[in-house]
């Protein structure tokens, strides 16, 4: 993963996230959707990403996607995954901010996220100051130079699990047992 903040800041800026917000497609899947000569759509999730939001969850950080789709895949995979939140049709997700950070009761600072092209630049220039962002590996030129953070896997191939493990590794560690 490239990193673009101290060690320092980066470890007290993970310390702080109580929300991983992500894009769907792009992010969650490769950004492809597949048709059939019925024009049924089907689109791909990594398990492995999943496995990512569950091991978010257990450390007490949630998940939600917000993208601008209305999309019924992004919605089923957020109730399969047991997401808190869902936010679909989010044409400016910049100005969704505010409502995100009520509805999901977290503070600026406690937010990372995660997309991958130029529709998430608003929203990432909104949080980067205090927050975490990044992009997978595949990201448009813009939102790589605009993240904190890059992953080495691509969109729906695990960026999202390599997000959730290195905020993991970042936090102070649990004393045996869980929680004090």
């Amino acid at each position: 993963m490239v990193i673009r903040l101290t060690a320092a800041e980066a470890a007290a800026r993970a310390a702080r996230i109580a929300l991983v917000l992500c894009d769907n497609d792009g992010v969650l899947t490769d950004g492809q959707v597949y048709v059939s000569a019925r024009g049924e759509e089907l689109k791909a999730y990594s398990l492995r990403d999943g496995m990512g939001v569950e091991r978010l969850r257990a450390a007490g950080v949630a998940t939600a996607i917000v993208t601008r789709e209305r999309s019924e895949f992004a919605r089923r995979r957020a109730d399969k995954l047991r997401l808190p939140h869902c936010w679909l049709g989010i044409a400016d997700k910049r100005a969704m901010l505010g409502r995100i950070l009520e509805e999901a009761g977290v503070r600026v600072d406690q937010v990372a996220y995660i997309g991958d092209d130029v529709n998430d630049l608003g929203i990432i220039q909104a949080i980067a100051p205090v927050g975490l962002c990044a992009a997978p590996a595949d990201a448009m030129p813009e939102v790589v130079d605009a993240v904190h953070l890059v992953t080495r896997r691509p969109g729906g191939r695990g960026a999202f699990r390599e997000l959730a493990e290195w905020i993991l590794r970042q936090r102070p560690a649990q004393p045996p047992g869980g929680a004090s």
